[in-house]
């Protein structure tokens, strides 16, 4: 998969997301995903370079996003309606994480690979605890929600890739 197009500060959308979420867990936060390309991502873009041992510029461009793994596929954005594998691994991290970092109120999900409306409300209710928009849809913002304390993320747990370009 090729690079994503080059960013700097003030560029907005998708793509300052996805250069956000691969900067998780080196420098940002997972509620630093916010799609807006400001003084926080360019700091931690500068960061992220002088700890790679590139030109510090500020600018994701192809070097920057070579070493971050931008090339990678994103993982998949989940919502009500969606159905798979993934879906699966998703339904049991939310049971394995109840009372962690899902909260222990929520029903026990079936582990279907449907995204229903308990999967939903599951995924509502683990934003909630992590202070993020509840939206009850699983994007780059949610998988990168820590789920314990040993570095793990929702998205290495469900097996898609994850903040730091693993």
């Amino acid at each position: 998969m090729a690079n994503p197009p080059t960013i700097a500060e003030g560029a907005t959308g998708p793509t300052v997301s996805w250069a956000q979420y691969l900067l998780v867990r080196r420098i940002l936060s997972y509620n630093q995903i916010d799609g807006i390309f400001g003084a926080v991502t360019k700091t931690a873009v500068e960061q992220f370079q002088s700890d790679s041992h590139l030109a510090v510029d500020g600018v994701v461009g192809p070097v920057t996003w070579g070493a971050l793994g931008g090339g990678h596929a994103q993982p998949p954005t989940l919502a009500q309606g969606s159905q798979g594998p993934v879906v699966e691994k998703l339904q049991t991290a939310l049971n394995e994480g109840r009372g962690e970092f899902a909260p222990e109120s929520d029903p026990v999900l079936a582990v279907d690979g449907i995204y229903g409306e308990h999967t939903a409300a599951a995924v509502r209710g683990t934003q909630q605890l992590a202070d993020v928009p509840a939206n009850g849809v699983v994007g780059l913002q949610a998988w990168a929600i820590p789920v314990h304390a040993g570095g793990q993320v929702l998205a290495n747990l469900c097996g898609v890739t994850g903040p730091g370009g693993g």
